[in-house]
């Protein structure tokens, strides 16, 4: 799979949406319906497509599919659809048709329930509250885990935003980032992203029941298993932890006791380099997706770090595919990839064209709510 710049010049399907609206924590939708536009498929044709283009999600009343009643109702009477938006999104987590993602300002989780048409929140009551939330991920129980820089810690949650405990003591990080579970829950590793003052550029890793540390990995350096500024972590499902070092311009890429295994990419403004690498994602077939905030897209590997794709290039305009900020990214059970553009506000779906509109835990979205 190669893309070419072709990609984006295409029809925006989001030229609806006021930008405008964005600026506030309360955004207007648009007034009007756009006009039906095709699909915005990656890579473009002539080549296969491998991803569809589904939607934006910027605002709680995304969640909304109007019938023709609905749309001929607010036409008739001008009232728009309105809803809770992000300030300041940094990462994104999806789990069984639920959608979590970070606020930084919100200090809060923003919870999109697909299958059951419902937005919340949680990290903003007293239980479990959050201070600075960054990198969020989830494990096969869909427990959520945050990483509270300002707090230093790293807070549990259930799938349904309830406060379960928090790992981590003062002192413990220097700038703690993000955070990955185990698959099963038992361990949780958290990035220090350290600073130009310390060496603690590193991995802790922790038990999840007890919040005992167990043992870091990394420090400061450029060689096999150290980092420069990492940022972001992932736990694959066959025991494998890839971790963002962003300022080292690669991946790398441990087993789980922390033992060096190998890395890719490097400094460069061709494909398969990096120039301000930030967020990862690994897919059910172990392709990995790394979000460039300098080239405003992803890139998607194979596990061996062979560059297949990359979607989306830099934009100064609130559409499909056009980033400015790209950040914390994720791939939920059915392939669907979901990437957060801090500038624009936003999260932005793709779809593997081999899944059906309609059909994972996210199809939902696509279907009349009477359906």
């Amino acid at each position: 799979m190669t893309e070419n710049g072709s990609l984006v010049r295409r029809a925006a399907l989001g030229a609806a949406v006021l930008v405008a609206g964005l600026l506030a924590g309360c955004v207007a939708a648009p007034e009007k319906e756009a006009a039906p536009q095709p699909e915005l498929v990656f890579p473009p044709p002539p080549d296969p497509a491998r991803f569809v283009f589904e939607r934006i999600v910027f605002a709680s009343s995304n969640l909304t599919v109007d019938d023709g009643t609905e749309r001929f109702r607010r036409m008739v009477t001008g009232q728009k659809t309105s809803g809770r938006g992000f300030s300041k999104p940094f990462d994104v987590a999806a789990c069984r048709g639920r959608v979590y993602v970070t606020d930084t300002v919100e200090r809060s989780v923003m919870v999109y329930d697909v299958p059951a048409r419902k937005f919340s929140e949680f990290g903003n009551q007293d239980l479990g509250t959050l201070r600075q939330p960054l990198g969020i991920n989830v494990d096969e129980q869909c427990n959520v885990y945050v990483a509270d820089g300002t707090a230093g810690r790293v807070k549990i949650y259930d799938a349904a935003g309830r406060f379960l405990r928090e790992i981590g003591g003062d002192g413990d990080f220097s700038r703690l980032s993000h955070v990955a579970p185990s698959p099963d829950g038992t361990r949780v590793y958290a990035v220090d992203t350290g600073g130009v003052d310390t060496d603690q550029h590193r991995v802790r890793v922790y038990e999840v029941a007890t919040g005992k540390h167990l043992f870091d990995f990394g420090r400061r350096g450029n060689g096999d298993g150290e980092f420069n500024l990492p940022r972001d972590i992932e736990y694959t499902k066959n025991g494998l932890v890839y971790v963002v070092d962003g300022a080292n311009f690669r991946v790398q890429v441990f087993d789980p006791q922390g033992k060096f295994l190998r890395a890719f990419g490097g400094v460069g403004r061709q494909l398969g380099q990096f120039s301000r690498p930030k967020g990862i994602a690994i897919d059910g077939a172990g392709r990995i997706y790394v979000t460039d905030t300098a080239f405003g897209n992803f890139q998607i590997f194979s596990p061996e770090g062979e560059l297949l794709l990359f979607i989306g290039t830099r934009g100064a305009q609130f559409e499909p595919a056009k980033y400015m900020l790209p950040a914390g990214i994720d791939v939920d059970e059915d392939g669907r990839v979901l990437m957060v553009d801090q500038y624009f506000r936003k999260v932005d779906i793709y779809r593997p064209v081999e899944v059906p509109a309609e059909a994972g835990f996210l199809g939902p979205w696509n279907k009349s709510p009477a359906a």
